[in-house]
């Protein structure tokens, strides 16, 4: 690998004493116990038996090490200094010249440390794991409306200039956004696609098993033209008939798509990937498709991928980050660079938009903001794009998520964002909309937590003077919060104690369950799939 990559090969050369009969444990396979036979060195710098990294792989399994790491078995590449290493070991020893593993044995050691690695109360690192680990938690039912089709009445309310979410105590104190469907994404009429499919002389009725295996058949096709046509019908079948999305989600299907999601053919591609956004629109479909492997080919496509793919790619990944149980996977599959760098720097407003409420999502998780923030100058660009009023709303949001944690906390204010926020309310002729500045009021509200600096970083930026006209003139719900902020500047006797405050949800004048926060995106027309 270039010396400028985050992972470095670590060849190993090992001396030994010629008086040693045991061999040095660097010359042994760490899964196997034995000497190595053919060495490879793995992504992540440690030597294995080849044979040992091949099984780990088809059984998705990655063993933890002495020193509690868990190797990535991603690439590998044959390690020849240790090779040699190892047969002048043996030949200084009189010893015999490892031979290849016996593959059935070596499976069932393999398998043995699976059952230990269950067994491990400690939490599992490797993605692979991870994913597994999602299949064995029992499914769970959410109350709010980000993970639903359609609006609850109970939930949301919304007027002609915005729409409100009224944010449970033991959610986190940030805007949760109306939409719950890619940009992408939009239907057509039951006749409009019965003329289409009729043109590629497919049959749009409700497929049984004869249909499901003329779409297999295509989709599994060496042929390019039997490959358009099975995922050309595949997207439209679901795109308009809404109750075959669960039924046609097999691990069957989801393979076939799987490999066509990676062609070359970008109509091929295209259609896959809108495919596989369709299917991913029900929620019974999503925590599938995770485990199905998709996500680190909808991060590859974000990466490279044509405009139509990536706008079709960011809207998998905000699709698929609306399940709870899909969060930290995604996360942990490195979907977070991609979708930052596509929030900044797409040509696509689809692809913008749904990038940034995929991040909006994902951050909803604590392991998903730190790794934000720990993305080399992901707050500061962020700051930088809300100074903009056609990105602040999608912007806003996100930054209220970091402002949660204690590293988000830290990093925004090092960033001076305090003087961003309120000089963001001070400009009200640019950002007029009553949302954005209730959005910048609750940053700063949440900036103020547990925070010795925000108060002498909101006198320096004079945060007094624009709260106070705020707490005259704005909103119901942005003069509750001003009027919060103020007593924290103030630092007045009878200001509640915030950590007991956000920890019970209960408090002079705070009804958890009003705790409103607001947003105002506007998302771009969609077009058909």
């Amino acid at each position: 690998m270039g010396g400028n990559g985050k992972h470095r090969w670590k060849i190993s050369f090992y001396r030994s004493n010629s008086g040693s009969k045991n061999p040095p444990k660097e010359l042994l396979c760490p899964i196997s116990g034995s000497l190595i036979s053919d060495p490879v060195v793995v992504s992540s710098g440690q030597t294995f038996e080849r044979l040992s990294v091949q099984l780990c792989r088809e059984l998705g399994f990655s063993p933890k090490l002495e020193d509690g790491t868990r190797p990535d078995f991603s690439t590998v590449i044959p390690n020849f200094a240790i090779k040699s290493t190892i047969q002048n070991w043996c030949d200084r020893n009189n010893a015999q010249h490892p031979q290849p593993p016996d593959s059935i044995a070596l499976e069932k050691a393999v398998r043995a440390l699976m059952e230990k690695d269950r067994e491990d109360p400690g939490i599992r690192v490797s993605e692979r794991e991870l994913l597994r680990g999602m299949a064995e938690r029992p499914p769970v039912r959410y109350m709010h409306a980000a993970t639903e089709l359609g609006c609850r009445v109970d939930h949301f309310y919304s007027s002609s200039s915005e729409e409100s979410v009224v944010i449970p105590s033991a959610s986190p104190p940030t805007p949760l956004p109306f939409a719950t469907r890619p940009s992408c994404y939009s239907s057509s009429s039951s006749s409009e696609i019965t003329a289409e499919l009729q043109t590629l002389n497919l049959n749009s009725s409700l497929p049984g098993c004869e249909e499901e295996e003329q779409l297999m058949t295509k989709l599994r096709s060496s042929e390019v033209i039997e490959q358009e046509e099975g995922v050309i019908l595949l997207r439209k079948l679901t795109r308009t008939k809404e109750e075959l999305r669960i039924s046609l989600c097999t691990p069957r299907l989801l393979s076939a798509v799987g490999s066509l999601v990676v062609s070359r053919y970008s109509t091929v591609q295209q259609n896959a990937l809108a495919s596989l956004v369709n299917l991913s629109l029900e929620k019974a479909n999503k925590v599938k498709i995770v485990r199905s492997g998709f996500v680190p080919h909808l991060v590859d496509v974000l990466k490279g991928g044509s405009s139509e793919s990536q706008e079709h790619a960011a809207g998998a990944l905000f699709s698929l980050a609306l399940e709870e149980d899909n969060k930290m996977a995604i996360g942990v599959l490195g979907a977070l660079p991609p979708l930052m760098h596509a929030f900044v720097r797409a040509e696509s407003e689809r692809t913008r938009n749904d990038s940034a409420l995929a991040l909006y999502h994902l951050t909803l998780v604590e392991s998903n903001r730190v790794k934000l923030v720990k993305q080399h100058n992901a707050v500061q660009t962020l700051l930088a794009l809300a100074k903009s009023p056609a990105s602040a709303g999608r912007v806003l949001l996100i930054l209220c998520n970091l402002a949660s944690c204690n590293e988000g906390r830290s990093s925004m204010l090092d960033a001076n964002a305090v003087e961003c926020l309120v000089g963001m309310l001070r400009r009200r002729t640019e950002f007029d909309s009553e949302s954005t500045r209730e959005n910048c009021v609750a940053a700063l509200y949440a900036l103020s937590h547990g925070s010795m600096r925000f108060r002498g970083l909101a006198r320096e930026a004079k945060a007094v003077e624009v709260l106070s006209e705020i707490e005259k003139s704005g909103s119901e719900r942005a003069r509750e919060k001003a009027n919060r902020l103020l007593m924290v500047m103030r630092g007045r006797e009878d200001e509640p104690n915030w950590d007991s405050v956000l920890d019970s949800g209960s408090g002079p004048g705070l009804d958890p369950t009003r705790y409103r926060v607001v947003r105002n995106l506007h998302t771009a027309n969609s077009t058909t799939f």
